[in-house]
């Protein structure tokens, strides 16, 4: 078991755009997001798996039915798409199988299916937990429904993961933190965080183009992204991914027409939270005595989040303390940390939980 949890993980993505959905979303544009149209079969799902680990080292490989509301598709197609899927779990050509669906798409009778088939992870489209919010988005199911969904995922041991969507018609700030609030205590496994994009031939679109509704900058994306990636982290949800996955169709100004889009977001929104933990920690610890010494060290491989995309967060340490700072790399400082070292002492900040201790006081 400590060898395969050791292994990389590596996803097989197998889009099922939009099939099964009884409703479509403000948002949604599947074709355009996941860059594949149509419905695969059993032997698209076949040769998929096999093109994806065929010669490769060994991995743990997960088998993902992505893009629709998969529990909502015909149990019969289910069955034969995830015959394949099970057949390659059973012979260890793949050791997981998950899928994405609806909060609203979840019975006991469709999780007994997924565990005859050996599925083990279920994402739930859960995009806000304020109702006027999803009502606004067409999302056409509640925020009690995500905590019934929640609780039955539980109930029948699956891990459970949320994916939200901040920058929603109708979200405000006070509106967000309630979500996240919300969400940090239903506590699922992991979670995904898609700040809003406006995708062509969508509602959304329509809406934007005729001024109804104002898309995130980047800038907004980050900042709501990075306040709930904190939050969660702290509470021990693991955030799998933040910003969409770059394609071809995302990359084209055609398709993607506002909103908070770049395939950095991952990186800007890790900058975002690092950048705050160390200049709150800095504020404070200059504040008593601004002329000391000082030096940030760092794992070597937390480089480009304590220094920031592009150096930013040095570039802003000089302007907003005067002064410069050493930066350097500590394999002994643990990683997701950030130490700071000065004359009175040394403090260690773990940017996951949000939290600063004292590690030496020096007379």
């Amino acid at each position: 078991m400590m060898e395969k949890e050791r292994l990389r993980t590596s996803i097989i993505p197998i889009f099922i755009p939009h099939i099964g959905c009884p409703y479509r979303c403000v948002f949604c544009n599947q074709w355009r997001i996941t860059g594949h149209e149509g419905v695969p079969d059993a032997s698209e799902v076949s040769n998929l798996i096999d093109t994806y680990t065929r010669g490769v080292e060994k991995r743990h490989w997960e088998a993902a039915f992505y893009g629709g509301s998969f529990t909502a598709i015909p149990g019969s197609l289910q069955e034969s798409l995830l015959e394949p899927a099970y057949e390659a779990l059973q012979e260890g050509r793949i050791d997981a199988i998950r899928c994405s669906t609806r909060p609203d798409c979840i019975t006991g009778p469709i999780l007994e299916r997924l565990q005859r088939y050996g599925m083990t992870t279920v994402e739930l489209g859960v995009q806000s937990m304020d109702d006027v919010v999803l009502e606004r988005a067409r999302r056409g199911h509640t925020a009690a429904q995500v905590k019934d969904a929640t609780a039955l995922l539980r109930q029948y041991g699956f891990t459970v993961g949320h994916q939200l969507m901040p920058g929603l018609p109708g979200e405000d700030w006070q509106s967000l933190i309630r979500t996240t609030d919300a969400i940090c205590r239903l506590k699922p496994d992991i979670a995904r965080i898609y700040p809003v994009v406006v995708i062509a031939g969508t509602e959304l679109a329509d809406s934007w183009q005729n001024g109804e509704y104002q898309a995130l900058t980047i800038h907004e994306g980050v900042q709501r992204a990075a306040y709930m990636k904190q939050q969660f982290l702290s509470k021990g949800i693991q955030v799998i991914r933040t910003g969409l996955q770059a394609t071809e169709n995302l990359d084209d100004p055609a398709q993607v027409l506002a909103g908070a889009y770049t395939p950095a977001m991952g990186e800007m929104v890790d900058t975002r939270r690092y950048q705050l933990q160390l200049f709150r920690v800095l504020d404070q610890i200059l504040s008593a005595c601004p002329g000391q010494t000082c030096v940030i060290s760092y794992n070597r491989r937390d480089t480009s989040r304590v220094r920031g995309i592009r150096n930013v967060t040095v570039h802003r340490s000089r302007l907003r303390y005067g002064r410069e700072f050493l930066w350097k790399e500590d394999d002994a400082v643990p990683l997701y940390h950030i130490q700071v070292k000065t004359d009175g002492g040394t403090w260690l900040i773990d940017t996951d939980r949000g939290r600063c201790s004292i590690i030496e006081i020096n007379d």
